[in-house]
């Protein structure tokens, strides 16, 4: 699959789509709204940066002990329940005189059930789509979202200097209702990629069993090491240039819809997997140059082209995919999501720290380095582990033993959207 066309063809890819458009524009609206009522209320840069911010964080705790229900749970039903439950959980958030400690659980909430929400969205695309598309449409996920982050803030915004902060929370949960509605009516009904019931002792057993292999490892390493580095170097924009922060964001983004693009629809298939490095060092390399403290118009420069590497993460996430039985797609890549958000948390504290400690332009220089250095350690790795020998009959990385003893159907894709 290598058209715009033909993945818009695909049955259920649309209002699959559409679906998530509605969740991010939802998630962005409320997150800025509920980060301006906390503030309002407190007075506390902090608690308002937490509570915009703080579900993320919470995923990590969700993918400890919620991610086996990414396979074993109906992929429809689940992410219309998920979507009504961030609904009711929003309203609940708009609810006048609600206490900040009452606050933080609903977010924690969130936050855990968010876990599942990634790893099902993308197990089913990876259903609905054949295998040979799974990279442009991910690309086109990837922008729609840029692009939903960008309109959302800009809508929040606007709605927050006309209307108070819960009515725009209210607004937020009536899109959350809309996903759902957008899931339930426009996607079929599919059973769960693995048997069994979601379970704590599943997800441990699955995800020790997802890192166990050395390729696996190796990838899962490369998607959220370098990539919350530089995250790091970005959360410096604003200590960096206060008054040209927003441009610094603005050509990020757009350096990122550029990769995205390039690497999802110009580049070739059997060219991908040779991208993944130079990718990863592109996305550090333009922040050594910070060093010299360039002006505005040079760092927008460098952020935008730095940017561009952000697409190495759909050519990992297909390595990823080959390297994973398919029963246990979901589970995968909401390990990667998880880990991804984490690491980016660590890269933006550690960058702040060390910011604290020098300088913001000696800490994007000094985590720009150390990105490249385990791009290039990870590389090193990597290609020593292709020179060992393969199990007979089996690829590296895929496992040749039962993933967990109630899966019979690994290796079985279903192919009922296509």
């Amino acid at each position: 699959m290598r058209s715009y066309r033909s993945l818009f063809r695909t049955p259920e890819f649309t209002p699959f789509l559409l679906s998530f458009a509605a969740h991010a524009a939802a998630q962005t609206i409320g997150g800025l709204a509920l980060g301006t009522l906390v503030f309002r209320a407190t007075g506390s840069p902090l608690l308002s940066a937490v509570s915009m911010f703080g579900p993320q964080l919470a995923q990590l705790l969700g993918a400890t002990f919620l991610l086996s229900g990414a396979d074993r749970l109906p992929p429809r039903a689940i992410l219309s329940g998920l979507a009504l439950a961030f609904a009711a959980g929003t309203a609940v958030l708009a609810l006048p005189g609600l206490p900040v400690g009452a606050v933080f659980a609903v977010v924690l909430a969130q936050g855990l059930i968010a876990s599942l929400g990634g790893g099902v969205r993308a197990g089913l695309l990876n259903e609905i789509l054949p295998k040979d598309g799974y990279v442009l449409g991910r690309s086109v996920f990837n922008m729609l979202w840029g692009l939903m982050q960008v309109a959302g803030f800009a809508t929040g915004g606007a709605l927050l200097a006309l209307l108070t902060p819960r009515t725009c929370l209210l607004l937020a949960a009536v899109l959350y209702v809309l996903s759902a509605l957008g899931t339930r009516l426009g996607l079929t009904a599919r059973p769960p990629r693995s048997s069994g019931r979601p379970s704590v002792s599943a997800t441990w057993h699955t995800n020790a069993l997802l890192w166990s292999s050395r390729p696996r490892r190796l990838t899962y390493l490369g998607l959220w090491i370098p990539n919350g580095l530089v995250v790091g170097c970005d959360s410096l924009f604003v200590s960096y240039a206060p008054g040209a922060a927003g441009t610094l964001f603005a050509c990020g983004a757009l350096g990122m819809f550029v990769g995205d693009v390039t690497v999802g629809r110009l580049v070739p298939p059997a060219w991908r997997p040779r991208l993944a490095v130079p990718l990863r060092l592109l996305l550090a390399t333009p922040y050594l140059f910070f060093v010299l403290q360039p002006g505005v118009a040079l760092s927008a420069v460098a952020t935008a082209l730095a940017s561009v590497g952000y697409g190495a993460s759909l050519v990992l996430q297909e390595r990823l995919m080959s390297l994973t039985p398919d029963d246990l797609a979901g589970q995968a890549l909401g390990l990667h999501f998880v880990g991804m958000s984490t690491f980016q948390g660590v890269g933006a504290a550690l960058a702040g720290t060390v910011a604290q400690l020098t300088s913001p332009a000696t800490a994007m220089t000094l985590l720009a380095a150390a990105s490249v250095t385990v791009t290039l350690t990870l590389a090193a790795l990597g290609r020593h582990e292709e020179r060992q020998p393969a199990a007979p009959g089996a690829p590296p990385g895929v496992l040749s033993e039962p993933a967990v003893t109630d899966t019979p159907r690994r290796g079985a894709r279903r192919e009922g959207a296509q």
